[in-house]
Parts: C-alpha cells; structure tokens; sequence
C-alpha cells in the first residue's frame, strides 16, 4: 500500500525547483499558477535567495505547487494521501477534494493571513530533538508554549513568542539533546494564529470540496476523513490547531502501508518515517532524478496492495 505524503513549511531551500522546470510542460503549469496566486512562482522557486521564500505569503503557495508539480512528474495513484501543515492542501488537492487551481488560490490566501497575523508579536518556533512527550508537553505549557508539531520519532515543535522561545533554549526539558529554531515566520498552529482561521473561513465560503478518490489521513489526530467538507473544516482548522504527525504514521500503520513517497521539496518526512515506520519503504523526490526509482517503488507496492 502506498502512501503520498506532502512536507510543511522550512522544507523549501533556494533554487529548488529549478530542475524540476526542465521536466515538458512544468513551466507552462507553473506560470498558470503563478497567474492563479499572483505570485511567480517560478522567480521563488528558481532566482529567489533564502530569505525571499522564508516569506510566510510566498513559502505556502511556493511548497504547495511544488508538492503538486512532482506529483504530476511521479504520475502514479497512491492508495493514500497525507499532509504536514500546509502540505495538506496539497493532499487535499492529491485526494480530488479541491481542483489545484482552488488549492492553490486558498492556500496563498492562507499565506497571507498568516502573514499578518505572524506581524503582531515576535513569535516562532523551535524543534527539539529527544526527550518523551509526557515529559516534553508539561514543561513546554509551563513556559507558556504549544506543542505545535508532534512529529513522533522523537520531535516535537514548539511554538510562541520569542521570549518564550529563548526561555526553552535556556532550560530543556528532561531527554531533550537540541533545541533548533526553525525557518518560520511565526508561531503557526497556536492561538497566535486565530485571525487567519476567520480569513480562511471566509475565502472558503464560495469552494465546492468532492469526497476523496484515495484515502485522505488529517494531520489534526491521524484520522481519514471521507467527505469534502470535513477536509476543508479540517485545512481551515489546523491553522491554529497543532499537526499531530505522529498520529498519522500510527494510521498508516493501520492502514498496513508499506511504502511512502515524500514528493518534493521532499527529505523530513521520509526522515521521520525511517526512524517510526520500521519496515516501510521510503523515498524522498528532491529533483527529478529520483523519479525512476520512485515509479519503479510505487508499481511494485500499487501491485501489491491490488
């Protein structure tokens, strides 16, 4: 059984898609996309520098249509379909729920609102590497910050103000070897975020979401979720609601996956599956040049799931 599985923000690095544009018909998609988001994403994703594409409104629509382009390059039909953060609406996108262009429409939108809601206070986030979560969660409400990630294999994210987050370098909690900062504009998947989830819930008010064609797994608590609607509550929702990753490896166990193909700008999930997912095949679509392996993968465990 394969599962495609799309990754969240701090995943993009410059020049990324660069190659991914050589491949026929990959410009042209990008520039109607870019026409769709008002936004070139080709200049993003090929000339941009690191601090461009840290930008909140320009890194979300940049992963979406990127996750989405490789998927379109990869061109096999999973059994399952998943999303870290914003990488969801690309699953939902993936999934049928919402036809790319919306997707990609409303996640700008979300970019932007979270955008503005980043700019009221100095916030962040930070992941830390070890250290259990019933030892790691108290300690990090005793500092005032949300465990906005539970990525299982050992992560989780913290999220706040910057005071907050300086307060966590200074005193880890039991079992944490590392606290790193990640390449995000704000505390994303807390209450710091509210504002966008009205924005959000206003933009989606015109949209028409179809029940999923593949089995679609929320990154809210891991569950599958089988009507439209209840995926777009569930993207508009996880704004400011923490992305619960573990849970969703545990249902793909459930669901007996046994290979997962992170498409592009693909490499954090496939490192969390490696070490959670004993057993199950994983491969990363960084460039175009792991597109064989990565059909040849996905042809074998598409037979064996049939």
């Amino acid at each position: 059984m394969l599962v495609l599985v799309a990754p969240g923000q701090g995943a993009q690095t410059p020049g990324f898609l660069t190659p991914w544009l050589e491949l026929p018909g990959a410009a042209d998609r990008i520039a109607a996309w870019s026409d769709a988001t008002e936004l070139d994403l080709t200049h993003y994703g090929t000339d941009a520098d690191a601090d461009a594409i840290r930008d909140t409104a320009v890194a979300q629509p940049l992963l979406v249509a990127s996750a989405l382009l490789s998927a379109h390059a990869l061109g096999a039909r999973p059994d399952a379909v998943a999303g870290h953060s914003v990488g969801e609406y690309a699953a939902a996108a993936l999934a049928g729920v919402l036809d790319e262009t919306a997707a990609l429409r409303l996640v700008r939108t979300r970019g932007l609102a979270m955008a503005d809601a980043s700019a009221v206070a100095e916030t962040g986030m930070a992941a830390m590497l070890g250290g259990e979560p019933d030892v790691v969660v108290p300690h990090l409400e005793k500092l005032g910050l949300t465990p906005a990630n539970v990525n299982g294999a050992g992560q989780i994210v913290a999220a706040g103000t910057a005071e907050q987050l300086a307060a966590l370098a200074e005193d880890k909690p039991e079992g944490v070897r590392r606290v790193v900062p990640l390449k995000v504009a704000g505390a994303f998947h807390t209450s710091h975020m509210a504002p966008a989830v009205e924005t959000l819930q206003a933009a989606a008010e015109d949209l028409t979401p179809a029940a999923p064609t593949v089995t679609y797994v929320s990154n809210k608590d891991g569950a599958t979720v089988a009507t439209g609607d209840e995926v777009v509550a569930r993207l508009i929702g996880q704004v400011a609601n923490p992305v619960r990753w573990d849970l969703c490896m545990e249902r793909f166990k459930e669901l007996g996956v046994t290979a997962l193909i992170e498409v592009c700008p693909g490499g954090t999930l496939t490192g969390l599956a490696k070490r959670a997912l004993p057993g199950v095949q994983t491969l990363a679509l960084k460039t175009p040049d792991d597109l064989d392996a990565a059909r040849e993968l996905a042809a074998e465990h598409a037979a064996a799931s049939a």
